[in-house]
């Protein structure tokens, strides 16, 4: 038997691309299966990005290599939103981009982790985030969270989690998967806890900022003495329906980023040249087609939930970000199935739904919560309304 890297070796692979793939299997079988489980916005990439791809495309120029971290250009534009919309102040030497935000995280905590240290990750969380801890030479050490306080973590909790081991700290909000979003108040109350351990970083992934609703974004680096060990994490996948552009970045301390420039220069180099200058058109043009998908994500959030609450059996407080609903299913374990099979697990009742009802939906186990399911909303609503009613018919029928 081949044996591979001990590290690759502990990783788990993906559970949101592996429900993908298996809904993508019954779709081919001629089965209407309603995706329920990818965090891609459905919604066309707004057109001032795709002109300046097609103008640059069209000029008599070559896209060569960049420099390392990107482009001069699109760092100055990300200095400038960095400032403007989040109150930091970064140079563009402190910046640097990569193909994706996913990216950005993984080279963050490759730099940062030494071995024996620990990562403390807030869960419901990122499926890649503890995967990514293993590949660094980490320990992930999750943090439990429910319903009741809404998926956030405390300042007691923190306090009880952190030892001698303590590394990193990884926040995310508005929350992938769960879309919570930590108050100003909340946030300063765990930095209050975090400038007693001045040798903890924070990875900070902030991927969804302008996706928000009923809460204020508030920057980790922004809170007095976070900047100095803050690495701020973001990109255009999903606030400018850019996921298959793979561009993301990163902000932090000059020696952290020129550590991740290193890790960068000896793996993938610069991002894609073509999606930078994309980019660069993003941070400029009208804020108007992020905010009328926004409005359209609120409109199914508040239609999904209503639904999903409607039924019998399904707990899901009311997320104040991203495009992610994260019940907790734990009342339908130990039923049994119309076929008299028994349902002990998430992973066993999001099978049910998509073999049942033909919903794709993410079982809590990858997100590191064995009571919830992760639906995304990024879907129309359409096709929202009739997901709920399958899940609806088939739940009810759990004896």
């Amino acid at each position: 038997m081949t044996r591979f890297n001990p590290l690759v070796e502990a990783m788990r692979p993906s559970a949101t691309l592996a429900m993908t793939a298996m809904a993508n299997q019954l779709r081919q079988q001629g089965i209407p299966v309603i995706g329920l489980s990818a965090g891609e916005p459905d919604f066309p990439t707004p057109q001032p990005i795709v002109r300046a791809a097609i103008e640059a495309l069209g000029a008599e120029r070559g896209f060569t290599y960049t420099d390392n971290t990107g482009l001069l250009a699109l760092r100055q534009e990300i200095s400038l939103k960095l400032k403007n919309h989040n109150l930091l102040e970064y140079s563009p030497k402190e910046i640097i981009c990569s193909n994706g935000g996913k990216q950005s995280v993984a080279q963050a905590l490759m730099v940062l982790c030494r071995p024996g240290d620990e990562v403390l990750i807030p869960a419901p969380y990122w499926v890649s985030y503890p995967e990514m801890t293993v590949l660094a030479g980490g320990t992930p050490v999750p943090m439990p969270t429910s319903v009741s306080t809404e998926y956030r973590i405390t300042p007691d909790q923190l306090e009880a989690a952190i030892n001698q081991h303590t590394r990193v700290l990884i926040l995310c909000s508005p929350s992938n998967p769960t879309g919570s979003v930590y108050s100003p108040e909340e946030l300063e109350a765990l930095a209050e806890v975090l400038r007693k351990h001045p040798d903890i970083w924070i990875i900070s992934d902030e991927l969804y900022e302008h996706v928000i609703f009923d809460a204020k974004h508030i920057s980790f680096a922004s809170l007095k003495r976070m900047k100095e060990r803050t690495i701020t994490i973001n990109g255009f996948s999903k606030a400018y329906a850019m996921t298959g552009w793979r561009l993301g970045y990163a902000a932090g301390p000059l020696e952290v980023v020129k550590a991740m420039d290193k890790v960068q220069s000896q793996t993938t180099s610069n991002p894609c040249h073509l999606s930078q200058l994309a980019g660069i058109a993003a941070l400029q043009m009208s804020f108007d087609p992020i905010a009328k998908m926004v409005v359209a994500f609120r409109e199914r959030r508040d239609t999904v939930l209503t639904l999903l609450n409607g039924i019998d059996g399904i707990k899901c407080p009311k997320p104040e970000g991203a495009f992610y609903l994260f019940p907790d299913v734990s009342s339908f374990f130990g039923k049994t199935t119309p076929d008299g099979s028994l349902i002990q697990t998430a992973g066993e009742l999001a099978l049910y739904l998509l073999r049942e009802a033909h919903v794709a939906t993410v079982a809590g186990e990858g997100f590191g919560d064995p009571n919830g399911l992760r639906i995304s909303y990024a879907t129309s609503l359409d096709k929202l309304m009739e997901a709920c009613r399958r899940m609806k018919v088939a739940l009810d029928q759990l004896q």
